[in-house]
This record gives C-alpha cells, structure tokens and sequence, in this order.
C-alpha cells in the first residue's frame, strides 16, 4: 500500500489547508477566469456541494495579505497557470452565516458583533492601506451597516479595491424560518430589519460610483431569502443556471472515475472500479443546474463521504446516505404542513414522488410569500438539489428526481409529514426485519399484512388516502425503509410501467435472493365492493404483473434471483386484496 497518496478532505472547507496539506483537490480553478467577467455574484447549490470550499478558493486567492503563499497554495492547478491580472489585488471581507442558531432575542446582536469583528480582523490584516485612525473612524459607528458605509466611502476615496464574500448567507434565516415561522423570519428580512438593511449598504456600495466594493459573491441554497432583501437580487447578476457556471461545483463522471482509478493505483482502493461507478451513478449522480449543460454531476460531499468510508481497501459503506445530508435536508419539511395539517406543498410533493417527473419552468427568484405557487415551490426543490433537471422539451425543463439518495430523503419527507400531523406512523424496527425477510426469504407477506393492520388500526390516514397515485406514494414511502431494494416507480418492463419495481440492491448485498415487481389497483370508497369486483381487479393487476415478470432483462441483470409479482387492490385506505405471482413458477 502507497501510503504518499492523497487523504480525502472530507467535511473540510479550508482550501489553503487542503492545498498545504496536499489532500485530494478535483482542480476547479479555471472557473475563476469567467467569473471575473462578473462584478456582483449571487451562486445557489444544493448543501454540502463544495460552496464554502469555493469561497475559500476566492478568498485565498484575491487576498492581497496572500500573495506570498500564491504557488504553495495554487501551484500546479488551472489558475496557478494561468493566474489573472486580479491575483492578489484585494482587501477581501469575508462573512460565514451558517454559525448563528434560531435564538431570536439576540440574533441581531450576534450579527452585529459577528460581523464587526470579521471587519476589524480585515482592516488589521490591511494595516497598511488602514492606518489606525481610519480604523477608528470605520469602526466607531454602532452598526455594521454604518460601518461598511463608511469603508465603502474610505476605500473609494483612497482607491481600495474591496472584495467581499459572504458563505451559506441565508443558512441562519432559513434556520429562523424552519423553527420559528414567517412572522420572525421576516421580522429582520422585511421593513426596516436588520438583515434587510445590511444588504441595501452593500447595494448601495455597489451601485456608488468609485465606491470602492469593485466585487461580490453570494453563496446560498435557496434565491428565498435574497429575493426578501433585495427584491429579486438586483446588486448584480444571479449566475446559478447559466450552463458556463454548471460545473464549478459537484464532480463530472469523467472526475469520479479518474479518482477511483487514481487510488486503486495507489493500493488503498480494492473495489472494482466499474461496480463502484455503478453504486455512484445510481445513489450521487444525476444534478444538472442548466438548461443547456451537457451530462450530469455528482453531489460532492456524498463522493467524498464513499471514498472516506472505502479507504484504506475496504467495502463500500453500509450507509450509502451521508448524515450530514440527511440533517441538512431535514429543513425542508416546514415547507409541507401549516399549523398540523398537510398543505398544498405536501401534495404536490406526493405527486412529484410518485411520478418521479414533473414539467415547470424553473423560476430565477421569488419570495418567500409567493411559495406557494406551483412553479416557485418546484424550483425550490430543484434548488436544494432534490430535483434535477432531466431534459428540456417544447422550452420548458422536465425536473426528475436525480438519484437512489435523494429518492430515499424524499420518501422520508412524506412519512415524517405524516407522522408530524398525526396521521400515520409504522414500527421502524418491526418493519425492517419483516423486509429483510421480504428480501432474504421471500417473506413477502409479513410485510403486506403489517402494512394492512396498520392502515386499518390508525384512523388518521383515512382523510389522506384518496387516489390511486396517493396510495401509491405511501405504499412506496414506507417500502422505502428497507435498505435492500432499489426503489422505481413506473418502471419500464415489457413495453408497460410497473407501478413499482423493488430492484434487488446486489451490488450492496450480493447475497440477496428475491426481487418484486408491483402493481397497484384502487377503487374509491364511494365505488361497491362486491367480490367480482375486486376479483376483477386482482385479476387485471396479475395479468400485467406476469407481462412485466417475462421481460428478459430481469433474468438477464440478476440471473440467480427470483423474482416476485405482487398485484395489491385497495378500496380507499384499505388493502382487500392480494396476489402473489412467483417468475420461477411461471411457464
């Protein structure tokens, strides 16, 4: 084993320190040369997509106090090359907003605080173009807005060049909103707020001529909270679905594959690397933030968090969805209840999952009133990364879901909703080892009986479950527990869609023995339940079942696994009916 190759920075946001200490770097650099082109920068990506990384990149590498360290720290990548003419020309104020929690009684003072000291630490840093008197003079006023107001007027009267960065800016409103409401949230980003007041200093610098802020980047996961302080972000430009800005973060195939060669050839990484591709390409890939841009990426935290966990020579991860992940998409479920009840967002989600695709144009901002607006809750989805888009007909994108993981979380979403208003909740750990059974043993029915009982015994969902594409968001919402299945939703076998497709997840557990395909039909309560009726249906639900079992891909992918039809009638929110048929029983 090699032990000189590169250790993966895994959770690091410091782009000096990974370059220092030599861990592994994807060279993203080239993307500095046409973001110079722009003056004022808002980017939105998904979390844990290499945003704070990026900031750090242009910190390290604008900061004049920086220059000495240029070739340590950008030797042998694109801009180490080929630098610009702006290498190390200016006073660079950095802000990070993702420390500051939910108490609103001294928010606006941590702020204040938090943002004065970064501003001291920058003008001391910058000594020489500050002398202490100026310090003084820029410091003195009470508030941060004050203050920058007047480094805006002393740097443009002294010919100061500033850059200001500000990382994950709307990471602590987001918080507020999630675990407050809109009433708090907008208490500082509406009116005469003081978040609101701090970004109409830095329009203000913006837009004053010589004023002395010449550039600005914004990172952030949603355009929400910048539309509420600016309206609309009208400082500068709004790059995040321009195609020549697709790649700057998340990793291309092409880049996943070199690292796996790279430390298989190393001597740490002993998993095939076509079969770990696999894994990748179906559970990280698939984000695209442009229209016109060409191939997918793979969500960069999750490709680290896979090689961390496969190194030094071991299996790929149990847990193939990061933690972090999971935690920071959690914030995502205030948006689908309103005072304990599922609202219009939750339905629109339902449908989304059990489509697995919808049609919207993606809107470039919006506030956060106007969420509820069907176009403006989706392109927020797309902008937390749970959507993707697919491909682009008639002038309008078609959004998928883009991978096994964030299939999973969004499954999730639709039973923590449900189990937050009150309205259905399963024993976890009963109904994991009844599907490790379902998987291992053929032990199909424990799970459809457990999910019957449950649906008769609990009263609340019987107000939810009205439509066969409801219940079959559920039915696939709780089957998404189990970790041995691949979940598909209409899934194409022998020229017609299975309702869902249970693929076994070999490549995680080769020893795996069933697979199921399933068909789903539904009859409204209002509808006789007569006994032909519901024969009837079970029958047409077998007949498809068995035209989906004779496609040849399923032998042909997984010959030593059997797999299972299940054909499942419901009236309302009750299963009547069901039917198994067996592919090795088939003719």
């Amino acid at each position: 084993m090699n032990s000189s190759y590169p250790r993966i920075p895994y959770g690091w946001a410091d782009f000096r320190a990974i370059r220092l200490e030599k861990r592994l770097y994807v060279d993203k650099t080239r993307f500095v040369h046409v973001l110079e082109e722009e003056r004022y920068v808002f980017l939105i990506r998904p979390r844990r997509f290499g945003k704070s990384c990026w900031v750090s990149l242009l910190e390290n590498y604008y900061d004049r106090t920086r220059a000495d360290e240029f070739e340590a720290v950008f030797g042998g990548t694109h801009l180490g090359q080929q630098p610009t003419e702006n290498r190390h020309r200016y006073v660079v104020l950095r802000f990070d907003f993702s420390m500051f929690d939910d108490t609103l009684e001294t928010l606006r003072e941590r702020f204040e605080t938090y943002c004065a000291l970064e501003l001291d630490h920058a003008l001391r840093r910058n000594r020489d173009l500050f002398p202490q008197e100026a310090r003084q003079r820029i410091l003195a006023p009470p508030s941060i807005d004050a203050k920058l107001a007047a480094l805006f007027l002393y740097a443009g009267d002294q010919g100061i060049p500033l850059y200001v960065l500000i990382d994950e800016y709307d990471n602590f409103a987001n918080t507020v909103l999630a675990h407050r409401g809109a009433e708090a949230y907008q208490s500082f980003t509406h009116g005469g707020g003081f978040y609101r007041n701090f970004f109409a200093t830095l329009k203000a610098g913006a837009g004053r001529s010589g004023g002395g802020m010449e550039r600005l980047f914004i990172t952030g996961v949603s355009p929400i909270t910048m539309d509420d302080v600016t309206s609309g972000f009208n400082i500068g430009r709004n790059i995040s679905l321009r195609p020549e800005f697709n790649d700057l973060l998340g990793f291309t195939e092409e880049e996943v594959r070199q690292l796996l060669e790279l430390y298989r050839d190393h001597g740490v990484f002993n998993q095939e690397v076509e079969a770990a591709l696999d894994i990748m390409r179906e559970w990280y890939n698939g984000y695209r933030f442009a229209e016109e841009a060409e191939g997918d990426l793979y969500n960069t935290d999750m490709i680290l968090y896979f090689l961390a966990e496969s190194m030094p020579n071991k299996r790929a991860p149990r847990e193939l969805i990061d933690t972090n992940v999971r935690i920071d998409y959690g914030k995502l479920r205030h948006l689908l209840t309103v005072n304990r009840q599922l609202n219009g967002n939750f339905d629109l989600l339902r449908h989304i999952i059990g489509q697995e695709q919808v049609n919207t144009p993606i809107q470039l901002s919006f506030p956060l009133n106007q969420l509820d607006q069907r176009e403006n809750f989706l392109s927020l989805l797309h902008y937390f990364g749970l959507l993707s888009i697919r491909d682009v007909a008639h002038g309008v994108p078609r959004l998928g879901i883009p991978n096994q993981a964030v299939k999973r979380l969004m499954y999730g979403y639709l039973r923590d909703a449900y189990d937050d208003v009150g309205v259905f909740s399963v024993d976890v750990y009963t109904f994991f080892r009844l599907a490790q059974a379902m998987a291992y043993d053929g032990a199909w029915q424990p799970v459809l009986d457990f999910l019957r009982d449950a649906l008769a015994e609990q009263t609340g969902i019987r107000d939810y479950m009205d439509g066969e594409k409801v219940v079959h968001g559920f039915v696939a919402a709780h089957l998404s527990l189990s970790p041995y299945f691949l979940l598909h939703s209409e899934y194409e076998l022998n020229k017609g869609y299975a309702d869902l497709y249970l693929e076994p997840f070999v490549a995680q557990y080769p020893d795996m023995q069933f697979g199921y395909v399933l068909e789903l039909k539904y009859l409204k309560r209002s509808e006789s339940l007569g006994e032909s009726v519901v024969e009837d249906r079970i029958q047409e639900a077998v007949e498809q079942v068995r035209s989906y079992l004779a496609d040849s891909s399923l032998a042909h992918r997984y010959p030593s696994v059997r797999h299972i039809g299940l054909a499942m009638v419901f009236h309302g929110w009750e299963l009547v009916a069901y039917q198994a048929i067996d592919d090795a029983t088939e003719d």
